[in-house]
């Protein structure tokens, strides 16, 4: 068996939740030093390990609150596990919030020349790639509006369309935003990608997708995993126990 392009290694994900409302930061961080602060604990994500061989599709499911999303930016590297580890060989592309990686004072214009930067891609690669990224966002006539004046369905058309290449694809719910034809032309994105080796990470609760696009899931319940296997039978054992409960 290859090398395993993603390794996630007993995670937790801790978050201290504040008992009491401070209305200042003053008084805040006069109450911390007097330690008069009180938290709840609360995990996210409790023990989770698994791991992702390259070109697999592999869906997160879970109910709201579940630990997904919360996994797949520690994945991204969005945000650091109270305990254990997570190993990404590879490029990553994470479509994890809407208009997350955007300056949103930028133009898509220069939003995509960022974007490819950040994701190590050079000038003249982009510029390569420039025109089909405009036509697969349809924003021919916005391409040099800052971001912040577009509709929430621009956003995600222009995010969608700057994933060029990349090793692991990350996304959460993104085909949840916009009409039929956009997503559509999302899933033969992903289908494209995943043809030339792709990984896709890939959270939806919509069972549909999950079953076209991924042919394994994982399922998250408050932070654990519940199952993980073929995506039509985990996503049917979830569905049942949601409609039981």
């Amino acid at each position: 068996m290859a090398t395993p392009i993603i390794e996630v290694n007993n995670v937790t994900m801790r978050f201290n939740l504040a008992k009491e409302k401070t209305d200042t930061i003053k008084e805040y961080c006069l109450k911390l030093m007097r330690g008069q602060l009180h938290f709840d604990e609360f995990f996210a994500l409790k023990n989770v390990s698994f791991s992702v061989q390259p070109g697999e599709a592999v869906a997160l499911i879970g109910k709201n609150g579940s630990g997904k999303s919360t996994m797949l930016k520690v994945i991204a590297g969005v945000m650091y596990p109270s305990k254990g580890q997570v190993t990404v060989r590879g490029s990553i592309a994470p479509l994890i919030e809407l208009g997350a990686g955007f300056d949103m004072d930028l133009t898509a214009r220069e939003n995509i020349y960022l974007n490819g930067a950040v994701m190590g891609m050079d000038r003249a690669f982009m510029n390569q790639h420039f025109d089909e990224i405009i036509e697969f966002s349809e924003l021919q006539e916005f391409v040099d509006v800052p971001v912040k004046n577009y509709s929430s369905g621009m956003i995600s058309r222009l995010g969608f369309a700057t994933v060029v290449r990349a090793d692991v694809l990350v996304v959460d719910e993104i085909l949840a935003v916009g009409d039929f034809k956009f997503q559509e032309k999302c899933k033969a994105k992903m289908r494209e990608l995943l043809e030339g080796g792709t990984t896709l990470l890939f959270v939806s609760h919509n069972g549909d997708q999950v079953k076209e696009l991924c042919s394994r899931a994982i399922w998250l319940n408050h932070g654990v995993v519940m199952e993980d296997g073929p995506a039509d039978v985990v996503y049917d054992k979830y569905a049942a126990m949601m409609e039981q409960s």
